[in-house]
């Protein structure tokens, strides 16, 4: 919700709710969600679609509107932010692009290659695969994508945090002030994993499957990649809670997925589970510290 590009994809809502411009699968996912009650909770409240000025809406509910000035953090999980199937379809035309090459040495110079610094320009498969590797999310399996403090100040210069200390760094701002919060933030956490690794719509947990018109079926539900899709911190001086939200890029694959292990092409792996368990430590690490 901090990194959206156009204020144009947020409208308000009836009843205390937000309107989000549909993309990608959004719906679809967000429908099965309800469905799901071990991740019900740990999601926004979606109640159907509506039509305005010729675009699809989302109702959903205001994550926003039980906090009072409240500090707010975007972080993307997962070790890719890309499909296989972009990435696929980027490598069978491999153009090369001046503003891709444009955007690489506005963050790091060096980064092209004698080559690429020759031609003025790069592929669209090594940019994306490059651009994960610049921050966390590739290091850690989540990368901070926005900050909103209570003082109003807001930033999204992370494209280049990449390590733990820095990541810890930011954390700590983002809870200064807020004693207490930290442990929150982990409890709020550690019962999200929880709820994930038995979800049928997140992960295979003992449970029967079969193929039906060429999709892996999990109890008549499909199993679901990650990939995109963020979670939602929010906190005030009352209370604090997580949500999963952004699942425009969230498709169901037929081969059983783990979220914990590393991604290759061709294992859909999201790394999911890498960058919540990395986050849990963050959490705990600073709950830790604030009560020696």
């Amino acid at each position: 919700m901090l990194t959206e590009n156009s204020a144009g994809n947020f409208k308000s809502g009836s009843h205390g709710t937000i309107l989000k411009k549909l993309g990608g699968r959004e719906d679809i996912c967000l429908a099965e969600l309800m469905q799901e009650d071990e991740l019900k909770t740990f999601v926004p409240k979606y109640y159907g679609s509506v039509s305005i000025d010729n675009n699809i809406y989302l109702e959903l509910q205001d994550l926003l509107a039980d906090f009072s000035c409240p500090c707010i953090m975007d972080v993307k999980m997962g070790v890719r932010t890309y499909l296989e199937d972009e990435l696929a379809r980027a490598r069978e035309n491999p153009k090369l692009r001046k503003d891709m090459y444009e955007k690489m040495i506005q963050i790091d110079p060096a980064a092209p290659t004698e080559e690429e610094h020759r031609l003025h320009a790069v592929t669209k498969p090594r940019y994306m695969v490059w651009r994960e590797t610049i921050s966390s999310t590739a290091a850690l399996g989540f990368r901070i994508e926005g900050l909103k403090l209570a003082d109003g100040s807001s930033t999204k210069d992370f494209k280049t945090t990449k390590e733990w200390d820095e990541v810890l760094e930011i954390m700590t701002k983002f809870l200064d002030g807020f004693p207490g919060t930290a442990e929150k933030y982990y409890q709020r956490l550690k019962s999200l994993r929880q709820a994930l690794v038995t979800s049928r719509f997140f992960k295979m947990h003992e449970v029967r499957f079969e193929i039906q018109n060429g999709d892996l079926e999990f109890d008549g539900r499909r199993l679901f990649q990650m990939i995109g899709s963020s979670l939602l911190f929010v906190h005030d001086h009352n209370s604090a809670s997580v949500w999963m939200i952004d699942f425009a890029k969230t498709f169901p694959v037929k081969t059983p997925l783990d979220h914990n292990v590393d991604w290759s092409l061709g294992n859909h792996e999201d790394g999911y589970l890498q960058g919540l368990n990395n986050l849990m430590r963050i959490f705990q690490q600073l709950a830790n510290h604030n009560m020696e």
